[in-house]
C-alpha cells in the first residue's frame, strides 16, 4: 500500500528502458530502486560517497513484479527502511503507476556499511542513522 512508504521520488521511463517485448525491462526496475536509495543517502542522509570512511555495500536484492509499465510513464517509487541494525539496513521499495496506488512492483535492498579501506563492518551511527530512522515503518 503506498501509504506505507516514507518518502517518495518519480522517475519518468525512458524509451531505452523498453525490451522487445514493449514493457520496462526487469533489469531496469533494480537501477530505479538504487537509484532512489542512494540518491535518497546522498540528498537527504548526508552520506559523502567520494571521502566519507564508511561505504554501503549491496549484499542482497530482490524484487517481485506486479505489473507491466511502458514508455512514456512515470513511475513513483515509495522508500522505507523495514530493519536497521548495528552495521545493516534493509531498505523496502514500492514501484507504482503515477497514481501512486497501481503497484508495479515491490523490492528490497540490504546495505551492509564498512569501512572504506579495509571492508569490515561499521556500525551506522550519527546524523545516517538519526535520517535512516526517520524511514522506519510503524
Amino acid at each position: 500500500m503506498s501509504a506505507d512508504y516514507v518518502h517518495w521520488e518519480s522517475v519518468p521511463t525512458r524509451w531505452k528502458d523498453n525490451d522487445v517485448y514493449g514493457h520496462v525491462n526487469n533489469a531496469v526496475h533494480y537501477s530505479l530502486m538504487d537509484t532512489v536509495i542512494n540518491s535518497w543517502l546522498i540528498g537527504t542522509a548526508g552520506l559523502d560517497i567520494h571521502d566519507g570512511t564508511a561505504i554501503g555495500l549491496c549484499v542482497e536484492s530482490h524484487c517481485v513484479y506486479k505489473g507491466s509499465v511502458s514508455f512514456p510513464e512515470v513511475i513513483k517509487i515509495g522508500l522505507r527502511i523495514g530493519r536497521l541494525g548495528t552495521s545493516s539496513v534493509r531498505y523496502e521499495l514500492g514501484l507504482f503507476r503515477a497514481d501512486a496506488e497501481t503497484l508495479i512492483a515491490e523490492g528490497h535492498f540490504v546495505h551492509v556499511f564498512v569501512d572504506r579501506r579495509t571492508r569490515r563492518p561499521v556500525e551506522i551511527g550519527g546524523s545516517l542513522r538519526s535520517a535512516m530512522q526517520k524511514l522506519m515503518i510503524a
